[in-house]
């Protein structure tokens, strides 16, 4: 299984950096799994709706340029369906058993995804009602890649 997790922004933050890389290691008897950056930008202060909307189309056109060919395309969107661990599990072992071995998440910036980057998905995936760093994201997705994993294999992890 190949996965390309394509995020907005560099991480800043150690303790992300540091889980992420303990989720790649871990990873890596499972899938090929790659995280692909691209350039977030910088939002205005306040409320002011226009501009968020121009970041969110800019990034979000950085985000489509990154996006690989011929993968099935799950965003990360909050009015997205709300997955189990077991059922995201069950949704990528249906995927590869029908010929879909190639994933693409995407993660939006801090303004979030723009309309044509959530058009383009195969599926929009929700990790609930509650806002949640987009950083963070990078690194619940991957444990999340890993326990669906290890629950398609039946191995312990999953409790």
């Amino acid at each position: 299984m190949q996965i390309q997790i394509t995020a907005v922004g560099k991480l800043k933050e150690d303790y992300l950096r540091e889980g992420i890389a303990e989720y790649l290691k871990r990873l890596t008897t499972l899938a090929k799994v790659k995280i692909v950056e691209v350039a977030d930008e910088k939002l205005p202060q306040g409320d002011a709706e226009a501009l968020l909307n121009i970041a969110k189309e800019a990034e979000g056109e950085r985000l489509l340029a990154a996006l690989p060919k011929n993968h099935y395309h799950i965003v990360l969107d909050m009015r997205g369906k709300n997955l189990s661990s077991v059922d995201l599990a069950r949704l990528i072992e249906d995927l590869a058993l029908s010929g879909k071995s190639q994933l693409a998440f995407t993660i939006g910036g801090s303004a979030g995804l723009s309309k044509k980057v959530v058009d383009t998905a195969d599926f929009i995936l929700s990790f609930g009602n509650m806002t949640y760093p987009h950083q963070l994201m990078r690194l619940m997705l991957l444990e999340q890649i890993y326990r669906s994993l290890k629950i398609n294999r039946g191995e312990q992890y999953h409790k």
